[in-house]
């Protein structure tokens, strides 16, 4: 599985995608400050707290990397099928199923991955340059900052596991476009955030929704020996 894994990120570039990901860290960082001087300048003290700062960084990270591995499902797996490129792997003396679980698993530890280093990545530097600056009213503590350590873990558990819902929308048809709107889609309704609350806070949403993309993953493959491409 490791090797296969390996062979998949080597032909696809992977370090491509790493580049990209650092870009969308810069990004993220731009739009935080940019919403940061907004507020300031409006008077607007619902911004001027870590929490929600911290709130808005976790939701722009997640929703980032979640259409990111949509992009990542079309390359691997929905372009192999609609191009039917897919079928010289399948001649190769692989397991089928292997194969394509090797190429799920770049997509999930891909995306727990980016969301792990970029959320780490993104608050360190917000919260340096805003402690050096003032910018932030509010007094940043380390026993925050370990609190929300599991939080993040989990939700870049979730996150990764969501990511996987747009598969079934792309293997539908082998359709490229529907794979990464329907990514856009999701992330538009569960990481909306309004008064510093989304969807993703409500416990048992990204669970369920976790445990949809799980199962599609699974349902999406289940056959894969028995289908002729």
């Amino acid at each position: 599985m490791l090797n296969l894994m390996r062979l998949e990120m080597k032909k696809y570039h992977i370090g491509s995608y790493i580049k990209k990901a650092v870009f969308a860290n810069f990004v993220i960082l731009g739009i935080m400050f940019m919403l940061l001087f907004i507020t300031k300048i409006e008077g607007d003290p619902g911004f001027d707290n870590y929490q929600a700062a911290l709130s808005i960084i976790d939701s722009a990270v997640r929703a980032v990397f979640i259409i990111f591995a949509s992009a990542l499902i079309a390359k691997l797996i929905i372009g192999e099928f609609k191009y039917k490129t897919i079928t010289v792997a399948f001649m190769y003396p692989i397991n089928r199923k292997k194969l394509i679980a090797s190429k799920l698993a770049i997509v999930v530890l891909f995306t727990f991955s980016a969301i792990i280093i970029s959320t780490a990545f993104v608050t360190a530097i917000f919260c340096i340059v805003s402690e050096n600056f003032q910018l932030v009213s509010d007094t940043l503590t380390s026993s925050f900052i370990i609190q929300r350590i599991p939080v993040v873990i989990m939700n870049a558990v979730a996150a990764s596991c969501i990511a996987l819902i747009p598969l079934y929308f792309g293997m539908r048809k082998y359709s490229i476009p529907a794979t990464i709107i329907s990514s856009i889609l999701i992330v538009g309704a569960v990481s909306s955030n309004t008064g510093n609350f989304t969807l993703y806070d409500i416990i048992f949403i990204p669970i369920t929704l976790a445990m949809i993309g799980i199962s599609v993953a699974y349902l999406s493959f289940r056959n894969i020996e028995k289908i002729d491409i």
